[in-house]
């Protein structure tokens, strides 16, 4: 948490099992860990400033694996349909920066423990993606990605904002068949389904970006197809894009 001080949570990035610490080293690169934004900008434009929010990117996963092991899994939230913002639609955990907050990742850690119930003394964080500007709010986010060896059980910890939280297995994001790339308003984009669920959007983009830098995407078809189709086929129950 943030010290007497004010500081931010640190980062540490040394600590991160064998299997993610590719992808951690690939996110010190600037142009790598600017992605997300690069992706983003023909959707939405990128804004400078100070951060005004964040998310946690949160694996889990064998501490002891060299390699991608089969229980690694990504922390996933469904976000309340009856919200006035982003309904229906997947998310990581995260929110509004507030001033008594030392910084994003002590931010991250904070809203994850209010919106899952997970333990932030549970989770190690290990890097930070460049700020990304979201559609819909237009809120300059910055993601941060940690992990958590033992994560402990999550569930919707505040039901007005989340109503289902739960660990994606990293190799059915993996999975061509659960891979498709969605059209929207003269933007395309990376989408997975997540069991029902459709992730797309700021979430989708991170989530492919992470998989590419990490080295474990493999070839999927990536012929676009319409949002509003796809979405009439999962249970977000999205009241808008």
């Amino acid at each position: 948490m943030a010290d007497a001080h004010g500081q931010d949570t640190a980062l540490r990035p040394e600590l991160a099992p064998a299997w993610l610490r590719p992808l951690v080293a690939e996110l010190g690169n600037e142009t790598h860990a600017g992605r997300a934004r690069e992706l983003l900008a023909t959707r939405v434009p990128q804004r400078g400033g100070k951060d005004q929010s964040a998310v946690l990117i949160l694996f889990t996963g064998n501490p002891d694996a060299e390699t991608l092991p089969a229980d690694a899994g990504l922390l996933i939230t469904h976000r309340h349909p009856n919200l006035r913002s982003h309904s229906g639609q997947m998310a990581f955990p995260g929110g509004h920066i507030e001033d008594a907050d030392g910084g994003p990742v002590d931010a991250a850690l904070r809203e994850a423990w209010e919106e899952t119930g997970l333990d932030r003394g549970r989770v190690t964080p290990l890097a930070v993606l460049a700020p990304v500007t979201t559609g819909g709010s237009r809120r300059r986010v910055r993601p941060v990605l940690g992990y958590a060896a033992d994560p402990g059980e999550v569930h919707p910890a505040s039901e007005e904002e989340t109503d289902d939280v739960f660990f994606v297995p990293v190799s059915e994001l993996i999975d061509p068949a659960n891979r498709l790339t969605v059209g929207w308003r003269g933007w395309s984009g990376p989408a997975f389904w997540a069991g029902c669920y459709v992730v797309w959007g700021f979430t989708g983009v991170l989530v492919s970006v992470l998989l590419d830098l990490a080295g474990w995407a493999v070839p999927w078809d990536e012929t676009p197809r319409g949002l509003a189709e796809v979405l009439e086929g999962s249970c977000n129950d999205e009241k808008s894009h």
